[in-house]
């Protein structure tokens, strides 16, 4: 156990930036095709393919999932996830083609410096996000890079440098579940203006510091301090779209589809456990969930699915504490500092 959502037997894990325009990709990659689900709970989501991931629709299993800067640019994202999968010959079988599967989620990080001229209605035929897809496919393995790497690259919170947090867990019945986040929220991860992470009861092994709750919590903590405004509710322009956190939760313990739109809801309370506020009109916040299991194992009973559930909301909670506790400031001029270089270690 390397506390890796590439912990889970089947998980393997790619990314691609580009430092010029502050963004980047980040693919979670199935080695056999995954049973999938997805719960959708901010106000502003941007998604590709994710209808396809309800119980009722009739196919099964994805071949990967990407999420992406770039907001909806970003979409392109899938299509190079899509290239590098049929390199290998991956995808549904339909007749004598093959399509890869891949449901995507985006964040917005168009407004953190660097070249945006992708956006800014030039034409051109380089597609930023298509490349980084493909590339962060080619290179998917068992390692990882935390923090300001991947989708992680241009992510940003209220007060500090937003990232790529990953984290996992066993169970008691000795299956094993893992979480990947960017951590790109409207509000804080940290209480007030303290080094203490809303995450902390959930810490294993100092992985965020392990600096514990504060001595007590005072008023002042619980006053929501979000994008573009210090305190209170948001100024009337507002910042709609721009804030999401989007995950991904994997284990290999059997489920069916159903039961992983479950645990997608169920690990959404790990936002709520690391994010203060989640699930607002402001971001679109959503989470996957996948079984790498065999197709004929026999899927967890409901007392075994509800300590999964459970433990997927805790590891997810940590997984974005530790995004943003590995996180490094962008270098532009108006770039939001960085958890260590405001508190320290």
């Amino acid at each position: 156990m390397r506390n890796l959502i590439t912990d889970v037997p089947g998980v393997y894990f790619g990314q691609a930036d580009n430092h010029a325009i502050a963004s980047g990709v980040s693919v979670v990659l199935f080695e056999n095709p995954a049973i999938a689900s997805v719960s959708i709970m901010g106000g502003a989501p941007g998604t590709r393919d994710t209808a396809l991931l309800d119980p009722e629709m009739t196919v099964e299993r994805i071949d990967a999932i990407a999420l992406s800067g770039g907001s909806a640019f970003g979409l392109d994202a899938a299509g190079g996830v899509m290239a590098g999968l049929a390199q290998k010959g991956r995808g549904f079988q339909v007749g004598a083609i093959r399509v890869p599967i891949v449901p995507q989620a985006i964040i917005f990080d168009l407004l953190n410096g660097g070249d945006k001229s992708f956006a800014s209605g030039q034409i051109t035929s380089f597609h930023p996000y298509f490349d980084m897809g493909l590339r962060a496919t080619q290179r998917a393995g068992k390692d990882m890079q935390l923090g300001s790497h991947g989708a992680g690259l241009g992510a940003t919170l209220a007060d500090l440098k937003g990232g790529l947090g990953s984290t996992s867990a066993r169970l008691s019945n000795g299956y094993t579940v893992g979480a990947v986040a960017v951590v790109n929220a409207v509000g804080q991860v940290t209480m007030g203006q303290s080094r203490h992470f809303w995450a902390a009861p959930y810490e294993q092994n100092k992985e965020f510091g392990g600096h514990g709750l504060p001595a007590s919590v005072t008023p002042a903590m619980l006053v929501p301090h979000m994008k573009g405004h210090a305190k209170g509710p948001l100024p009337e322009d507002g910042f709609i779209g721009q804030n999401t956190t989007i995950a991904v939760i994997a284990t290999d313990a059997p489920l069916t589809k159903a039961q992983c739109k479950r645990l997608a809801h169920a690990a959404q309370d790990g936002l709520g456990r690391a994010i203060r506020p989640a699930h607002s009109p402001m971001d679109g916040d959503s989470v996957f969930a996948a079984s790498t299991a065999k197709p004929n194992e026999t899927p967890l009973d409901p007392a075994a699915l509800a300590e999964l559930c459970n433990l997927a909301a805790d590891v997810l909670a940590r997984a974005i504490a530790r995004g943003v506790y590995l996180a490094r400031a962008l270098p532009f001029g108006e770039a939001l500092t960085d958890y260590h270089s405001r508190f320290g270690p």
